[in-house]
């Protein structure tokens, strides 16, 4: 099975792999025991957030381990929650996460606002500076890049005009690490990553900040992570996080569009009119949202290159659940309904210009097979 679904979900490094296995082996204790067993898996975890802080361009202690990506959202926005004035909003781009949109209604109910953002994907945060002026903003949040498109966001311009205005900036990188340079992310305010999007593995991720944000804990207790978020860290997941994270910051400045740019110009050719959302904006080399011709349905499209050996995805695996999709394709000027006409194809370290071209073969043949099919039942 050839996997085109990255942005949902990636497979082990072998590096990682190895690194987990021998913490697990090795470093099992507890690092905040006297022992000094407990003091080795303590000095593994320090040299991970170590090795880690170096590419970010952060300090060490600037840096907590965390569950992943949902719980740093949550726990953040309850924290400002509990400081906010009681007409204090939050500004969110309209396609944020559901972890950062949902927490956010619960947090900040009837207070949410949402960004401007262009037809083709990109938020709009250049009337930000005015806004934040004129009415009680509590925080903004702007994800680096978008899940499903793959687009780009101006992240920086809304961390400078937060950061001018001393308002806490949350910046959901999910989709950046581990395939954009990491220098800079973290300079903004709060950001957060997911190791299993990078090839980390499950159920560990991490948190930078800085700022406005100085005094978040995200879970109180035993004062773990330098009081920012307590709980028995996960040595050997963070030996396999930080492997995973250095060895794509060391990678992914040589990785280009060039497969994903000709498997698209394959179907352009061989369909008529695909359309594919975000391609008029900057996007990740790794993503292409495809919008399918009205009537098509995307399930069945998943379910037949399925068969033929390849994982797709129909856009967020998390939107599947809450209706994200739909918002997204509502910032981009599109009907709820497209939800069932969009398919999103994702490729990851080990995807070759061969398996996009293989996947873009795939398609024609999915898009053959049903449109005979249409015309038998016609």
């Amino acid at each position: 099975m050839r996997h085109f679904d990255h942005n949902a979900t990636t497979p082990l490094l072998p590096e990682a792999r190895e690194a987990w296995l021998r913490a697990s082996d090795l470093h099992w204790h507890n690092p905040s025991g006297p022992g000094r067993a407990s003091a080795a898996a303590r000095l593994l975890l320090e040299a991970c957030r170590e090795r880690m802080a170096g590419p970010l361009g952060v300090a060490p202690g600037n840096l907590a381990f965390t569950s992943g990506g949902t719980e740093v959202a949550n726990a953040a926005l309850a924290w400002l929650a509990g400081r906010a004035r009681a007409d204090g909003r939050v500004l969110l781009s309209p396609f944020e996460h559901p972890c950062v949109h949902q927490a956010a209604l619960r947090w900040f109910p009837g207070r949410v606002d949402f960004l401007p953002a262009s037809a083709d994907g990109v938020c709009r945060p250049d009337g930000l500076p005015a806004m934040l002026r004129q009415r009680n903003i509590a925080a903004v949040a702007l994800m680096a890049v978008h899940n499903e498109t793959g687009v780009v966001q101006p992240w920086g311009l809304a961390a400078e005009s937060c950061r001018a205005a001393g308002v806490p900036f949350l910046c959901d990188a999910g989709q950046w690490f581990g395939k954009l340079p990491p220098a800079g992310i973290a300079s903004g305010g709060l950001c957060f990553g997911s190791a299993h999007k990078f090839n980390g593995g499950k159920g560990m991720g991490f948190a930078v900040w800085s700022g406005a944000w100085e005094g978040l804990c995200l879970a109180e207790g035993g004062g773990q992570e330098g009081g920012r978020r307590s709980g028995t860290p996960d040595v050997p997941g963070a030996a396999a996080l930080a492997e995973a994270f250095l060895r794509h910051a060391a990678d992914c400045p040589k990785q280009t569009g060039e497969g994903r740019d000709a498997f698209e110009a394959r179907l352009r050719s061989g369909l008529p009119g695909p359309v594919f959302l975000g391609a008029g904006a900057p996007r990740l080399w790794n993503t292409s949202f495809l919008l399918l011709p009205e009537g098509s349905d995307n399930l069945r499209w998943v379910l037949r290159l399925d068969k033929k050996g390849f994982a797709v995805g129909t856009g967020a695996a998390c939107s599947s659940l809450g209706g994200g999709a739909s918002r997204t394709l509502a910032a981009l000027g599109l009907e709820a309904s497209a939800t069932r006409r969009t398919l999103r194809f994702s490729s990851g370290w080990e995807t070759s210009a061969a398996d996009w071209l293989a996947l873009a073969e795939a398609c024609l043949e999915v898009a053959a097979e049903l449109s005979a099919e249409a015309s038998t039942i016609s």
